[in-house]
């Protein structure tokens, strides 16, 4: 996967050999206020693979431990810079440094199947039984 780094971005890498994402960085200083959210641009453009998708998800260690979360979907063909928003749910401010990670970038085949317009849909066991259908 072809990327290009910005004047301060840093290179997004996996921290062991089989992790499933890259590790995005915060290529600034910056304070997250408490309920609240920012917007860091990382500085990094990738080249996502053909029939893929670049899905941002949370670390798990800023999500368990500071309530900080991050989401985002990066389609095949975008090449701007990968901006992350970090939201945090904690009641305390969060300071981010230069070189923290910050999110990760999971890249997953993707299956395009054509739309059409139908009078119905096929019958399944589940139905149109949606949440907590099933109980606890």
């Amino acid at each position: 996967m072809k990327i290009v780094l910005d004047k301060d971005a840093i290179m997004p890498e996996r921290a062991h050999k089989q992790d499933a994402g890259l590790d995005l960085f915060s290529p600034v200083d910056m304070m997250v206020k408490p309920r609240a959210s920012a917007l860091i641009d990382t500085g990094v453009h990738v080249e996502i693979p053909p029939f893929c998708v670049g899905f941002l998800r949370s670390k798990s260690g800023l999500m368990v431990n500071h309530q900080l979360t991050s989401d985002g979907t990066i389609d095949e063909g975008y090449t701007g810079s990968i901006r992350v928003m970090l939201i945090n749910h904690s009641d305390w401010h969060y300071h981010i440094s230069r070189g923290d990670k910050i999110t990760q970038l999971v890249i997953v085949p993707v299956i395009r199947p054509d739309i059409e317009i139908a009078d119905r849909l096929d019958d399944t066991a589940r139905g149109d039984n949606g949440f907590g259908s099933t109980g606890r």
